[in-house]
């Protein structure tokens, strides 16, 4: 079995690799972005199952799923996530994912799930879609991990990178890049703009 792994994330996509190679029979290719995968495909021809990160560069949410579903011809693909909730889990299954693996899960259950997937067979844990979303109403939310909204909603409040570092027991300079990531994600040219993208899309 061929299984080509993108995620951006060098420390997941290298401890996942080695372990599905521990596996008998599985084959492992790496890429770090959605371009990526698309070169890889061309170069080294069709895969059993290609596994996608919602979340790495290039991926533009589930374009890059419709994009990897054309360049396959239809062979499984599926979507891997640590913070995507379980609404774009429906979405993706909706637009033709094999599957839908959070990254919460267990190491055994992943294989199992990989060799269900490769076979043809649709997967999701059931206990993540039938898990209560937090923030599923708010597509803004299902943008940002759960330390983003945390950060995004002190800055709702008004309060400085201090403030929100003592409520939310991180590091300062930590809150200032969450600060930054969560900006770049939304849009935001500042904190202030940041939290007023936030109020519009009625984040609570």
């Amino acid at each position: 079995m061929k299984v080509l792994l993108a995620d951006d994330h060098d420390l997941v996509r290298d401890t996942l690799a080695a372990y599905l190679m521990r596996e008998p029979g599985i084959e492992v290719a790496t890429v770090s972005d959605f371009p990526a995968v698309t070169k890889r495909i061309k170069a080294e021809g069709q895969f059993d199952l290609v596994l996608l990160d919602y979340n790495m560069p290039g991926m533009n949410g589930l374009q890059g799923l419709s994009r990897a579903l054309e360049a396959t011809g239809g062979r499984p693909v599926a979507i891997i996530s640590g913070t995507a909730n379980r609404s774009v889990a429906e979405e993706a299954l909706a637009a033709g994912a094999m599957g839908f693996l959070p990254k919460s899960m267990a190491a055994k259950t992943l294989i199992h799930a990989i060799r269900f997937m490769a076979a043809g067979e649709k997967y999701a844990p059931v206990e993540f879609m039938n898990a209560k979303d937090e923030g599923a109403e708010n597509p803004l939310a299902s943008q940002l991990t759960k330390r983003e909204l945390e950060v995004l909603r002190g800055l709702m409040k008004g309060q400085s990178n201090k403030e929100i570092a003592r409520d939310v027991e991180l590091q300062e300079v930590t809150v200032k890049l969450h600060v930054k990531t969560l900006c770049r994600k939304i849009n935001a040219r500042n904190r202030t703009h940041a939290a007023m993208i936030a109020k519009e899309a009625g984040l609570e």
